[in-house]
């Protein structure tokens, strides 16, 4: 994934711009979210069960979540593009490890991660170049390591442009992200779609993979 790209550059760019603003719009945001919780739990659960393997937020921000992975028991680090933003992380949860780069290019070995959290950061991702980063996630997970994804949905229609509040980013089907992550052969475990509360725009969508074909055989019989 080249770390020129011109979308990586401005998404990094504006996020720098509006880092103290945007920390504190999100740091508290899961505190009136008990459906988001729920799923976020759920996938904690999972990856504890399979393992004490590291856990990668892709695009982490302020670290207000990894921080929240960390508090359900997994050992969290967090991935952002925006300095300013992973500044914020490391003085706020001085506990934690927080890293300047890609989710399209991490800095681990293959099959290192337990478990990978990209929560809201792959919707500023332009369609036609979102493949290689499922590639990345299958490369950097263990086999049957999750992947969780938080987007907003298309309620219906096609993958759409809108214009976030920081910088450009697009709604997606849920089934054509589902499509998009079984190509990378992960299997899909649950979904989750919320309808927008008050103050919200958009259907918040949820995706819970596992990397890899599975060879469970509880409930063939």
């Amino acid at each position: 994934m080249a770390e020129s790209s011109p979308y990586l550059t401005a998404t990094a760019d504006a996020y720098d711009a509006v880092a103290d603003i945007y920390a504190d719009f999100v740091r508290d945001s899961l505190d009136r979210l008990p459906l988001d919780r729920a799923i976020v739990a759920a996938f904690a659960e999972l990856v504890r069960a399979a393992g004490r393997r590291p856990v990668a937020e892709a695009g982490c921000g302020p670290g207000y979540m990894t921080a929240h992975l960390r508090d359900l028991g997994l050992d969290a680090f967090g991935v952002d593009l925006s300095p300013a933003l992973i500044d914020i992380a490391r003085k706020d949860y001085p506990d934690l490890r927080f890293e300047v780069g890609s989710m399209g290019a991490f800095d681990v070995a293959d099959g290192e991660l337990g478990g990978l959290l990209s929560w809201y950061s792959l919707i500023h991702i332009p369609p036609s170049e979102l493949p290689p980063y499922f590639a990345e996630f299958r490369r950097v997970l263990a086999p049957g390591g999750h992947l969780l994804l938080g987007f907003f949905e298309s309620e219906g229609g096609p993958v759409t442009q809108f214009d976030h509040k920081v910088t450009p980013a697009y709604r997606w089907p849920i089934d054509e992200l589902a499509d998009l992550a079984r190509k990378e052969e992960f299997v899909e475990v649950g979904r989750m779609l919320r309808e927008p509360l008050e103050g919200e725009r958009f259907r918040r969508g949820h995706l819970l993979m596992r990397s890899g074909p599975t060879t469970d055989t509880i409930g063939t019989e």
